[in-house]
């Protein structure tokens, strides 16, 4: 027969155990009651929400066409080379100046009804350069495509005086400045340009031309 505290001990053991079973089920049930109570509430907002905007049905799906993207608008090909044409017909090299030059010691034009007082200022510098175009380096048709384009948009955006280095023809054979006498004879097709001059010796002198372009258009 086992000692009696030995009997004690176990019989202590085991009601110890049965209290931790008994608040483990305790604590089950409280979670389980918890958990039952937010369902229901969740049921019961789910069911107010169905009784407040009534019966519903699901929306019918519209037929869709997918759109190609907008395609580029066309570049005018034609048209850009019919203006090239024109400026080419309109910029003649066999264009006789002579008449039209002032033989000036730096030589000079103004167009017909232009008084002298505009190219002297204009080569005082009353008007402020706005914009230049360069031409060295290039062949005659590059040149002349090269000023008219530059001229016509210095005219469009309202400008009145630009300058043209044309160059001082020392690198072209016989080192006759062959450019510029072409750069005098295209701008004076130009109903843009109202007159021009050398420019003075820090401007570029003989290899350059100030140009007075006429008030544009509004």
């Amino acid at each position: 027969m086992p000692p009696k505290s030995t009997h004690l001990k176990s019989l202590s053991d085991l009601k110890q155990v049965q209290r931790s079973l008994a608040e483990q089920r305790e604590r089950e049930a409280v979670a389980a009651a918890a958990q039952a109570a937010a369902a229901k509430k969740r049921l019961a907002e789910q069911d107010l929400f169905a009784r407040a905007i009534g019966a519903t049905q699901p929306l019918r799906k519209t037929a869709s066409v997918q759109l190609a993207p907008e395609p580029p608008a066309p570049i005018p090909v034609q048209q850009q080379l019919d203006e090239q044409r024109v400026m080419r017909e309109t910029m003649s090299d066999e264009f006789d100046v002579s008449t039209l030059l002032d033989a000036d010691d730096a030589m000079s034009f103004r167009r017909p009804g232009i008084g002298t007082e505009v190219t002297r200022k204009l080569r005082a510098g009353e008007w402020s350069i706005q914009r230049q175009l360069d031409l060295h380096g290039m062949r005659t048709d590059e040149a002349r495509e090269a000023l008219g384009n530059f001229i016509r948009e210095a005219w469009k955006q309202g400008l009145r005086c630009v300058r043209v280095v044309h160059g001082k023809g020392l690198g072209s054979p016989g080192r006759q400045p062959v450019l510029k006498a072409k750069v005098q004879r295209w701008l004076i097709q130009k109903n843009e340009t109202l007159a021009f001059v050398q420019a003075k010796p820090a401007e570029g002198g003989a290899g350059a031309l100030l140009v007075l372009l006429a008030p544009a258009r509004r």
